[in-house]
């Protein structure tokens, strides 16, 4: 009898915090892809985004993002670079989900932002091995420099690397922290369940 291959999209980030956007980029993927499931996965200590004052501590990033997934049956809060110690890279993530999950085949979610330094990455080829790249439109990139640079990351990695068509949501978590510190209004662009912890905790207020 042949095996069932589970189809698993990967969403990896600080999530600093999570928005709507990185929710509606998650169901675009299940739905684009006929995914079973996507799995949230908040970031351990990235080498890339080392100065964290002012943010979120893990343990909120983590409730954070179990409150705004909570609703939704094929939504899956992931803590594996929480158990990392030192510095977390993907290829390393990855290649560990693959070895534990040997019958699912992962799709990895990056933003257009992302695809453009992916060379920059720490072992592209070894991410691409691991998992098929899905890259979001981000950022207003044209469609034609989208696809020549996943056409050449391709190439060089060894990978395949898949459109997801997504709508244009220029929402950054900086962004939104920043408001939050002056006191503007951050409805819709958080899940309610979001901005009543972050009111709780007092996160991002001086």
């Amino acid at each position: 009898m042949e095996k069932t291959i589970r189809k698993v999209g990967i969403m990896g980030g600080t999530f600093d915090p999570i928005h709507i956007g990185h929710l509606i980029l998650g169901e675009a993927a299940y739905e684009q892809f006929e995914l079973d499931e996507i799995w949230f996965l908040p970031a351990g200590k990235p080498p890339h985004k080392r100065n964290r004052s002012g943010r979120a501590s893990d343990v909120q990033r983590v409730e954070m993002v179990h409150r705004a997934i909570a609703s939704n049956p094929h939504f899956v809060l992931c803590t594996k670079e929480m158990e990392d110690q030192g510095y977390t890279y993907s290829y390393r993530t990855l290649e560990t989900m693959r070895e534990e999950n040997p019958e699912t085949e992962f799709y990895f979610i990056i933003g257009a932002d992302s695809l453009f330094y992916f060379d920059e990455w720490k072992n592209p080829e070894r991410i691409c091995a691991a998992a098929k790249i899905l890259v979001a439109t981000r950022d207003h990139a044209g469609d034609e420099k989208l696809l020549s640079c996943m056409k050449q990351n391709a190439e060089k990695f060894h990978g395949i690397f898949l459109k997801l068509d997504t709508p244009n949501l220029d929402i950054s978590s900086h962004e939104l922290r920043e408001w939050i510190r002056e006191g503007k209004s951050v409805k819709y662009y958080l899940p309610d369940s979001v901005i009543s912890y972050i009111q709780e905790q007092k996160i991002y207020q001086d």
